[in-house]
């Protein structure tokens, strides 16, 4: 991995880029610096922003100047590579239910066409990796996930729908998410999760954070609609969809 760079993003925010490609190494020292920080922040530092390959810092100009911040996070950088890993870090890997195809995944045949798989493989395929959450973005909770099968790669849509249900299951290009919120949207809809990826109303409002993973399985409308009941009760993450590898 190259040195990070250091790019001022404005007058009160600095972003450290560890490179420009979307590589699970390079994710990991985003999150490795992100977590730093918030374990131990700089003074004057506001909030960190993570995504694919970069780190966006924002801070108070009136307490910290960008070169103070620089010279800071160059040390705490330094000081992470000369720290040994301590084994394998813990995963946190949450099991999302999916109802794939129908009126819960209305593309699914045309994922299936695009491909030359049948829509049994789709899902198979889709439920097989175990996805890394590379950044949230575009919504609260939407996970840009990495790890998709090449061979599900489908175009986005070539004119986005207006309105997405909360849930939906989606392949845009290369990638695969969940949209946590009704929204527009322009990915190929293959199936629904009865999880709500976001909800302001619980303490923890996103069920996931940037380098867990996902792992997508398959069930049928009335597991849905079983999960979906309780979910509506409060509760939110049912104990048996969540591990640590």
């Amino acid at each position: 991995m190259n040195t990070p760079r250091f790019l001022p993003a404005g007058d009160a925010a600095l972003m450290v880029e560890f490179g420009r490609i979307i590589d699970p190494a390079i994710n990991a020292a985003v999150g490795a610096l992100m977590d730093s920080l918030a374990a131990q922040p700089i003074p004057g530092m506001a909030e960190a922003v993570p995504a694919y390959a970069s780190l966006l810092i924002t801070f108070d100009p009136v307490r910290i100047s960008a070169g103070a911040l620089r010279r800071r996070i160059a040390r705490r950088l330094r000081a992470l590579r000369a720290t040994p890993q301590d084994g394998v870090a813990q995963v946190s890997v949450l099991r999302v239910p999916v109802c794939y195809g129908g009126e819960y995944g209305p593309d699914l045949a045309f994922v299936a066409g695009h491909t030359g798989l049948s829509p049994v493989e789709v899902v198979a395929r889709h439920t097989a990796p175990r996805y890394r959450i590379y950044m949230l973005g575009f919504l609260p909770g939407f996970p840009y996930l990495g790890g998709l099968d090449a061979a599900l790669e489908t175009p986005r849509l070539q004119t986005p729908r207006t309105q997405i249900p909360a849930g939906a299951v989606g392949i845009g290009g290369k990638q695969t998410g969940i949209y946590p919120l009704a929204s527009p949207g322009g990915w190929q809809l293959i199936g629904r999760t009865p999880l709500r990826p976001y909800d302001p109303r619980q303490a923890q409002s996103i069920l996931y954070k940037p380098g867990d993973c996902v792992r997508f399985e398959a069930v049928s409308p009335a597991a849905y609609a079983a999960i979906a009941a309780r979910v509506a009760e409060g509760d939110y993450v049912p104990a048996w969809q969540r591990e640590v590898l």
